[in-house]
């Protein structure tokens, strides 16, 4: 196995778990050439790993302009790749896998998918998975050449340099942080509207944790939602407002990264920056999506520094038999029945167990 192209559209929490392939790849093919292809915006949390030789960029312009898709998809097929593992499996990914001419192609069964791959596998749906179905689905796919992981148990990392948490640290010092407290980082907006906690609840949330511990909260959000941060302060306690520190920002995901890598846990929207905390190894309290599998997503779920809580943990009635697109259809109302009350002592129970216990 000379050269791999690992394929990983989509988001940087499906990037981050597909990084596990590469990592598998180089332990028990050490002398290959790993190649990973991810959209440009994921870049980040995977630049520095040692276990990708080649980061293949699919930009936004090759979806709007076919003949600068056509001229990539050629680029692919003069790189000779021995193996093609596809995780996306859509119509990019088919493309790129059939272009690439690989000896062995390796994917997921889909209608449109049996006349490209050499190995097709189904969603496992195994109900006492441990690593997260999200996680398990993947390693799936290296079964044909992989028949026995040397270590099962690895989970995804992003590599930090010493300068950028040293940049991490500089910020807080330029913002007259008290580090002598713990340092929160809130997530306030998942990636969209139907998955994101409501504001007004989130303040609660805020205001559970600094009625309880003294802390330092900070934000995770980009410019263009600050609207949102002037509203979600509005809605939280005199305290929590204090507690906030609304004002230190990353102008870089990177830099984010960073900033991530030195706080005691992160709190909020499940979604990526919950996998990237994971990968940092902070302690993390995600509120998952009511459409949003639990099963899938809660990775690594033994370890208790991963803990997530969903409607469905407290609903009377049984809504994951709700189809997941009726589910997402009717996220927002279903929100409004995931009350913070329901996992206030799980919360401040969490953080006295993964922050406060020393």
């Amino acid at each position: 196995m000379k050269k791999i192209l690992v394929i990983q559209q989509k988001m940087i929490g499906d990037v981050l778990a597909s990084t596990l392939l590469c990592e598998h790849l180089k332990i028990h093919f050490p002398d290959a050439d790993v190649h990973f292809l991810i959209n440009e915006h994921t870049r980040a949390v995977v630049d520095g790993h040692p276990s990708i030789d080649k980061i293949v960029l699919f930009k936004k312009k090759y979806k709007k302009e076919r003949r600068q898709f056509y001229t990539f998809l050629k680029g692919i097929k003069k790189e000779q790749y021995d193996l093609v593992i596809d995780v996306y499996c859509k119509l990019e990914s088919n493309l790129i896998s059939y272009f690439s001419r690989a000896a062995l192609k390796i994917s997921y069964e889909k209608w449109y998918s049996k006349f490209i791959y050499d190995h097709l596998f189904t969603y496992s749906q195994n109900l006492d998975t441990k690593l997260g179905l999200a996680i398990e689905n993947r390693l799936l796919l290296l079964s044909p050449i992989i028949p026995k992981l040397k270590e099962p148990e690895l989970s995804p990392k992003i590599f930090l340099s010493k300068e950028e948490r040293r940049a991490a640290e500089e910020l807080l010092r330029q913002h007259k942080i008290d580090t002598s407290k713990k340092v929160f980082m809130i997530g306030m907006l998942g990636s969209s509207s139907i998955k994101s906690y409501p504001l007004d609840y989130l303040a609660k949330v805020i205001d559970y944790i600094t009625q309880e511990y003294e802390a330092t909260l900070l934000l995770n959000y980009i410019p263009s939602q600050k609207e949102y941060v002037k509203e979600l302060l509005q809605l939280c306690s005199e305290k929590s407002r204090q507690s906030v520190k609304e004002n230190v920002f990353c102008s870089s995901l990177r830099a984010f990264l960073g900033l991530l890598s030195i706080c005691d846990a992160y709190i909020g929207n499940e979604g990526g920056a919950t996998n990237m905390s994971k990968a940092l190894g902070i302690p993390n309290f995600s509120i998952f999506s009511p459409w949003i599998s639990k099963k899938a997503w809660l990775t690594y779920n033994e370890n208790p520094a991963n803990y997530a809580v969903h409607l469905a943990d407290y609903s009377e009635k049984n809504i994951l038999s709700m189809p997941k697109k009726e589910r997402k259809k009717n996220s927002l109302a279903l929100y409004k029945l995931f009350k913070p009350e329901f996992f206030k002592e799980e919360l401040l129970q969490f953080i006295k167990r993964e922050v406060f216990s020393e």
